[in-house]
């Protein structure tokens, strides 16, 4: 099958899904299109075992996430969701995401990193500790385009939603940036850790200086015209164009695609734009935003056609689990904890710990970053494992995060950690 046949499958697929969610499961789009898109990967995986020639049609429809995700849908997912972001109380909150996103995300990495390394030992799986800091660096940061996607449906206080929001936002960019940095200088053999830092700092601030630089040009750009089509226009090219720049340059489109979201979702919107344009620019990126949302969740389904499932791999998937939660739990009571030395206590959100903890959801980007690693021994393992968590973070977080948010809201009088 040639690249559009492709598409014009996965979007139809997305279609009928989101059609049959709506009509009759009523979950979360997110959480019903991905079960409805595994229930059909298992459902195909048992005509295979009767029938053939079934397997012959799998192998002609090979997606390729990680190229898909990377290449084709993460610049549009991040910036339309940074364009949510309200600048005004990200800036009130910037102490904590700055500590979450960065701080979070490291202790995160290495406390699964130093877990799964000694199970490995315990268990004498053959891993270094290399590769389990690429599996820290995979799982440990929240995806924003799950995170966001709930954030509008649970209806969150605003500096809830901007810290929540703001983290996963650039946490996302932070890990990808880590697990380049780490994938880039080992691999999946052993690290030089001398050069981390250093290729760290590069990459996080050349992809905000892309963004931020790309981000202004834009908005003098939006001042200067009032034709909505124009406007939208130029838009969509500082989403792609600006994610590409930095990917070409060798540092974060992701952190690029941020930080040019939020300069054009609060400055561009507020100041650069006619009511009428802000309108169209608002229900343009909303429709990019649920379209790629509903088929990135139904490509994360179908990544079970690709996988070589063992019989023993859904207790390392629960074992998993387990440790990513628990390295997340730390890590945000860590820097909470930090970040209460520098404000007052009454400034805290209340039960924050089990609010990040619970709803720090894991998506495509963790699957598509496992899948972009070189084949060998430990590739289809670690796949299996980080698919294992994050079905878990999507259909039982993900399914059970608003109760639980509004019950953590409705008791502000109990202690927080």
């Amino acid at each position: 099958m040639d690249s559009f046949q492709i598409v014009a499958i996965l979007v139809s697929l997305a279609a009928v899904f989101s059609f049959i969610n709506h009509r009759f499961l009523k979950l979360h789009p997110t959480v019903g299109i991905m079960l409805l898109a595994l229930l059909a990967s298992v459902a195909w995986l048992t005509v295979q075992s009767i029938w053939p020639p079934a397997v012959r049609l799998t192998e002609r429809f090979h997606i390729d996430l990680s190229e898909a995700l990377f290449h084709w849908m993460l610049g549009g997912l991040l910036f339309a969701g940074a364009m949510r972001v309200n600048l005004s109380e990200l800036q009130n909150q910037r102490l904590a995401v700055t500590f979450l996103s960065v701080g979070g995300t490291l202790i995160s990495t290495f406390i699964v990193a130093g877990i799964s390394y000694a199970l490995c030992r315990l268990t004498r799986l053959d891993a270094s500790f290399g590769q389990c800091a690429l599996f820290g660096a995979i799982i440990s940061p929240t995806d924003p385009v799950a995170v966001m996607g709930f954030l509008k449906t649970i209806h969150a206080p605003t500096e809830i939603e901007a810290l929540i929001g703001g983290e996963s936002l650039f946490n996302d960019g932070i890990g990808v940036v880590l697990f380049t940095v780490l994938a880039r200088l080992g691999g999946m053999h052993a690290i030089h850790w001398i050069d981390v830092p250093g290729e760290f700092c590069t990459q996080t601030l050349g992809g905000a200086g892309i963004g931020l630089a790309a981000g202004v040009i834009v908005y003098q750009m939006l001042r200067r015209v009032d034709n909505y089509q124009v406007e939208v226009l130029l838009t969509l090219a500082l989403a792609m164009g600006g994610y590409t720049l930095a990917d070409a340059v060798g540092v974060s489109g992701p952190i690029a695609a941020v930080v040019a979201g939020i300069i054009i979702g609060n400055h561009g919107r507020t100041f650069a734009v006619s009511n009428a344009t802000r309108k169209h620019l608002d229900d343009f990126w909303e429709l990019v935003d649920e379209t790629l949302n509903a088929v990135l969740f139904l490509l994360i389904g179908l990544v079970v056609l690709q996988m070589k499932l063992q019989r023993w791999e859904p207790v390392m998937q629960l074992i998993a689990v387990m440790i990513v939660l628990s390295a997340r739990w730390w890590s945000v009571w860590i820097c909470s904890a930090t970040v209460s030395l520098f404000q007052h206590p009454t400034d805290r959100i209340p039960h924050l710990v089990p609010i990040l903890t619970w709803g720090g959801l894991r998506g495509g980007l963790a699957v598509a970053m496992a899948l972009s690693l070189p084949h060998g021994p430990q590739h289809d393992r670690l796949v299996e494992v980080v698919f294992g968590v994050v079905v878990f973070s999507v259909l039982v977080q993900g399914s059970t995060l608003p109760t639980l948010f509004k019950l953590w809201i409705r008791q502000p009088d109990d202690a927080e950690v």
